[in-house]
């Protein structure tokens, strides 16, 4: 009740006009449903709100489409874009009739996830601290229609418009293809730009501490420092919100495609991960880079598990146009504290505290909520069953010749075979029924409906190559 009465006096301070419930679909995205505020008593906050789960696709049939949102009154905070004063609250859903959670909300997934570490005894507390990566243009235009498929982007500081024609001249100042990281403006011309993202973020209450433009020619990155489970999986929902409406705001488009231009390096979500035990850090040891035994097994069952992962940390056909070999893409089934080349690498760190595990293959398009459950389903099984690893690997992988590096197991190279990877291997995620098999066949009927859609479509690249054959 303690934070239902701050929300309640945040409300009465800020003079509160209207109340924002939010909720995450099962595909990441938020969703929501505006209240007056003088609708939102104590008794709200318990007896929460009724929509129609029919019509949010991979939930609820028509004939059973009655479900309930539920706020949570710690998430809350002052919504910086809209003109009214409002305050947003992120919500769990749960069915009207017996107040269970709904098995395929992605929140309460991460929720139960949370608490199947504790129940495990393995450790109290799970950190992650996600890197988010995406590009920023000034132009987008679409179309996917029976007789044209096609897309264009346009930035004036993307590479490409290194002689392009401007009313008021072309100052040449941008950075070149892989050239982003990290010259000062003029180059970067996203200064401005981003600072006003970190700062919206941090005036909603996320715990920040940088940011900065990205390899990609017109690609970005801001930093929030790490957080429980649940907590980033929000501030990862407002991350999204934030960057889409702030440049929304300056007239740009914001994406968080993986892979949205050819060429240059794609977007990717680098996951850092801790466990914590009776306030100690559970990964800091005397193994390999200082690792503990259960962070070296918690490393062995992220690798074993990895494909079936796919389908929840790279849950969109975009996604494999990242990882492939080069551009820094961590496709290969391996860990080291040296290079970015494998799939999990250990952070250097002076402090036993900061002793972290960091997960380079998941993207910005995951559901928060599902990527960060299934990473710790994952390590916890690895944990729980003493997966060994195998020797880290300290060489740059892509300089192995080839039949060294024929011997190193990759990811998946489709969201088709990440699919069907989690069909064969998904019984790490049912564990403490975090995950249900009702909620993954859900998951995965959308899904395979995106694969359809991007497998019968023709490509403008078939045309090139196969129109005159």
């Amino acid at each position: 009740m303690s934070k239902v009465k701050d929300a309640l006096k945040l409300m009465k301070d800020e003079e509160v006009d209207y109340v924002d419930i939010r909720f995450t679909d099962p595909k990441g995205k938020l969703q929501h449903v505006t209240l007056v505020a003088d609708l939102v008593d104590e008794e709200f906050w318990e007896e929460g709100f009724m929509f129609d789960g029919s019509s949010i696709a991979g939930w609820k049939s028509i004939d059973q489409s009655d479900m309930k949102l539920i706020p949570d009154p710690a998430s809350v905070y002052i919504d910086p874009f809209y003109a009214e004063k409002t305050l947003c609250v992120h919500c769990n859903v749960v069915e009207p009739d017996t107040g269970e959670p709904y098995s395929r909300d992605p929140r309460g997934t991460a929720l139960k996830a949370e608490a199947y570490l504790k129940s495990t005894g393995i450790g109290d507390a799970f950190y992650c601290g996600p890197e988010a990566e995406f590009f920023i243009f000034d132009d987008v235009k679409y179309s996917v229609k029976m007789n044209k498929v096609s897309f264009e982007v346009d930035a004036v500081d993307a590479a490409w418009n290194s002689d392009t024609d401007y009313e008021m001249g072309n100052s040449g100042h941008r950075p070149g293809v892989k050239g982003g990281y990290f010259p000062v403006n003029p180059i970067d011309a996203g200064q401005d730009l981003r600072g006003e993202m970190l700062s919206t973020m941090k005036r909603m209450g996320i715990k920040v501490d940088k940011h900065h433009h990205e390899v990609g020619s017109t690609q970005h990155e801001l930093g929030m420092i790490f957080g429980g489970l649940t907590e980033q999986a929000d501030n990862m929902q407002k991350y999204k919100y934030v960057i889409h409406n702030v440049a929304h705001a300056y007239g740009k488009s914001a994406t968080f495609m993986p892979k949205p231009i050819k060429g240059d390096n794609g977007s990717g979500m680098h996951v850092n991960m801790s466990i914590w035990k009776a306030g100690k850090p559970l990964f800091a040891g005397d193994k390999y880079a200082d690792l503990s035994q259960e962070a070296l097994w918690f490393i062995g069952g992220i690798l074993r598990h990895a494909k079936a992962l796919n389908a929840l940390t790279n849950p969109g056909t975009n996604s494999y146009k990242r990882l492939i070999p080069g551009f820094e893409a961590p496709v290969l089934r391996a860990y080291s504290a040296r290079n970015r080349s494998g799939c999990v690498r250990i952070p250097w760190t002076e402090s036993p505290k900061a002793k972290r595990v960091e997960a380079r293959f998941p993207d910005p398009s995951a559901n928060p909520y599902l990527c960060f459950a299934a990473l710790l389903m994952a390590g916890l099984d690895g944990i729980r069953n003493k997966i060994d690893p195998g020797p880290a690997s300290d060489k740059d992988l892509y300089d192995l010749p080839p039949e060294e590096l024929a011997e190193i197991p990759t990811v998946c190279g489709s969201l088709r075979e990440a699919l069907e990877e989690l069909e064969k291997d998904h019984d790490f995620l049912l564990a403490g029924d975090v995950f249900t098999r009702d909620q993954l066949e859900g998951y995965m009927a959308l899904k395979w409906e995106e694969v359809y859609a991007y497998e019968h479509t023709p490509h403008p690249v078939e045309y090139q190559l196969y129109y005159s054959c």
